[in-house]
């Protein structure tokens, strides 16, 4: 995992040889009704693209792990989600509006088999190829890059249906 102090709202730019296949996006109240609905619109969104089965489970537990940290940790009001696709990659980030608290000292105790949390980035970290965690201007940001690798016969999410025309079932505003 990588940790970035952005300063000033620095963007990341994707390369130039990878054009963007497919966004969706969606904000909500950082409530706990939050962590299910995103993690069903991440699955929505990998089904509409038909992308690999791994893509996933690796979406929603990422989805639900960095959105749980949201709701129970970061203090803001909302929480946004963007998916997107470029290449063999699938890019998952999670903004919030909340403050950054930072560990004083670093953690000195094992991880305890019996604990009931603790684990969200760890296991973010196991299901991507690369996270980074940033300071912006609007809070905080949680970018994790999933490798799809090439499927055979899969369609291009921008061959998907409109979001606007799936996202109704899902009770979501959906921008893409």
């Amino acid at each position: 995992m990588v940790i970035e102090r952005v300063l000033g709202g620095t963007a990341q730019c994707a390369r130039p040889d990878q054009a963007l296949r497919g966004l969706a996006a969606c904000t909500m109240p950082a409530s706990p009704e939050a962590v299910p609905a995103l993690r069903r619109f991440s699955r929505a969104v990998v089904r509409r693209w038909h992308l690999a089965d791994h893509a996933e489970e690796a979406l929603a537990v990422i989805v639900t792990e960095l959105v749980t940290n949201t709701v129970l940790h970061s203090g803001s009001q909302w929480v946004s989600l963007s998916v997107d696709v470029r290449g063999d990659t699938l890019t998952v980030e999670v903004l919030d509006g909340g403050s950054w608290k930072e560990r004083t000292a670093p953690r000195r105790e094992p991880l305890d088999d019996r604990a009931t949390c603790g684990r969200g980035l760890r296991l973010v970290d196991a299901y991507a190829t690369r996270t980074v965690v940033r300071r912006v201007e609007a809070g905080t940001a949680v970018t994790a890059v999933i490798a799809l690798g090439a499927a055979r016969g899969q369609a291009d999410p921008a061959d998907a249906l409109p979001p606007a025309l799936w996202s109704r079932s899902l009770g979501l505003d959906v921008l893409v």
